[in-house]
């Protein structure tokens, strides 16, 4: 991965702001993923999650606690649908290397470290990835390409 994609997370705007819905986009390969994950964020945010707000303020009210509850939303009926409704993959990285490259590769000291978790049921599929979602939207986190990485997996390499 280039420089670009491995900085590249799942970062919003500033809470409680006139664009706290927002995440912010680079220039890039990882803008397209950034922008399909908005869609379900603002979808989320206007349509599912319960408040008392109008529809504008919904988007503009919300603090950083229900950033990262609208991010987890938006990630994991992404995963799950790319898992046919059936299944959904997170990849974390691991502290600890879980795999070593075969020969003619190089490492990367990101992939090895990978781990896969599989979930059958989309609530708790959610439920992981709000526990985590640190790991998807922290600095130097790699977010972006472990979700790329999750719905590789959620779909499976054979589909």
């Amino acid at each position: 991965f280039s420089c670009e994609w491995a900085a590249a997370h799942f970062r919003f705007r500033q809470p409680h702001s006139d664009l706290a819905y927002a995440l912010e986009a680079g220039k890039g390969g990882t803008r397209a993923i950034l922008m399909a994950v908005q869609a379900h964020i603002i979808t989320y945010l206007l349509f599912t999650r319960d408040t008392k707000y109008t529809y504008l303020e919904r988007l503009c009210r919300i603090g950083q606690q229900e950033q990262g509850q609208a991010l987890a939303v938006a990630l994991a009926e992404t995963l799950w649908a790319a898992g046919g409704s059936s299944r959904a993959v997170v990849c974390l990285i691991t502290t600890s290397v879980t795999a070593l490259p075969p020969g003619g590769y190089r490492a990367d000291t990101f992939t090895e470290g990978i781990r896969l978790f599989e979930f059958l049921e989309k609530a708790a599929a959610q439920e992981f990835i709000s526990d985590h979602i640190n790991c998807f939207k922290g600095e130097g986190s790699h977010g972006v390409v472990l979700f790329l990485y999750s719905l590789l997996f959620s779909r499976t390499l054979e589909r």
